[in-house]
């Protein structure tokens, strides 16, 4: 396998007038007040992932995980759609709406597994499995969703692969301890690229046996991006909404132990005001574990795209039809299976 480069969300927050604008914003606006008006104004919809601040989701119109936001995508009416998330979600986003305006307030919100998937070289790399069945998790950029004959989610990856006939070869992308998850449920053997997420690779299996010693009664839940080591240890593995619908499920469980980016302990929470949530460990010594991208969009960032139409998300046409048809098919299997 060659080196990866990484490859930066296109159309980067550069522009000398960025700052600027930041700076100009008066302390004393009342940005809550104000993005509602412009919501209003604009016929919005503010679509926030779990992993955003905890003010930007209670300002927004529907929270979820990538599947629920994807869906949400395809089904508004809004004129404008403004993504709180990472671009790839914004992506997918104007993927489904062509005609409509995607706003992200930051466009340097991107996502280190999709980085580590350049098109180029998967394009590449893909070239070694003709006959495979391509999936790709929604976790890339437009033009590798552009090769893929299916894109899925943690949510429903599982669900999905097990409607495809066992004698059809797959190669599974981008992150690697997704793809083993996915083999463990289903049986199935797949090609993986190696691709991980920062976040939930920081996740240190030595740290969280030790930390469990501290919690003896504690469940602990993880994200199947986690390395295998620490899905080995966990009592309950899913995607974020499936974490946060588990803890609503178990009353009896008054404390978790969470394997996945500290952004959704805020739903979690309210959820569950009786119980207890500690992050697990990080290799990186701090005591949760936050996305630096996921981060970027602020209450600031927010008003201002709002306000200022921009950044916006463009997508080469060719790309967008091209990825919109594994897009379509995910909705489509996932909705065969309700």
């Amino acid at each position: 396998m060659q080196t990866l480069t990484i490859a930066r969300p296109s159309g980067a927050n550069t522009s000398d007038d960025f700052g600027a604008r930041l700076r100009a914003i008066s302390p004393t606006l009342d940005l809550e007040k104000s993005i509602q008006a412009l919501k209003r104004e604009m016929n919005a919809v503010i679509l926030a992932h779990y992993y955003q601040d905890s003010e930007v989701q209670d300002l927004a119109d529907h929270v979820g995980d990538s599947l629920a936001l994807a869906q949400a995508a395809a089904k508004t009416d809004a004129s404008v759609i403004v993504f709180c998330g990472v671009h790839f979600m914004a992506e997918t986003a104007k993927i489904l709406n062509p005609d409509k305006l995607v706003l992200l307030p930051d466009l340097d919100a991107g996502c280190s597994l999709a980085d580590r998937c350049p098109a180029d070289q998967y394009g590449e790399w893909l070239q070694q499995y003709p006959g495979h069945t391509v999936i790709n998790y929604i976790n890339s950029s437009a033009a590798v969703k552009a090769m893929s004959d299916i894109i899925v989610t943690s949510s429903n990856a599982v669900d999905i692969v097990q409607q495809l006939p066992a004698d059809v070869p797959i190669v599974f992308g981008p992150d690697r301890h997704l793809g083993r998850w996915v083999e463990r449920q289903t049986g199935r053997s797949m090609v993986l690229w190696p691709g991980f997420c920062i976040v939930h690779e920081q996740f240190n299996a030595r740290r969280l046996a030790k930390l469990r010693l501290d919690y003896p009664n504690a469940a602990l839940i993880a994200h199947p991006e986690c390395e295998e080591a620490v899905l080995d240890q966990a009592d309950y593995i899913g995607s974020t909404l499936a974490l946060l619908k588990y803890v609503g499920a178990h009353p009896e469980i008054k404390q978790f132990i969470v394997a996945t980016e500290v952004g959704i302990l805020h739903q979690m929470q309210q959820s569950r005001p009786d119980a207890e949530f500690v992050c697990s460990p990080p290799n990186s010594g701090c005591q949760c574990a936050t996305c630096p991208y996921m981060r970027l969009n602020t209450m600031e960032k927010l008003y201002l795209c709002m306000r200022d139409r921009r950044p916006e998300i463009v997508l080469d046409e060719d790309i967008r039809r091209r990825a919109l048809v594994p897009v379509q098919r995910m909705l489509e299997m996932s909705q065969a299976r309700k």
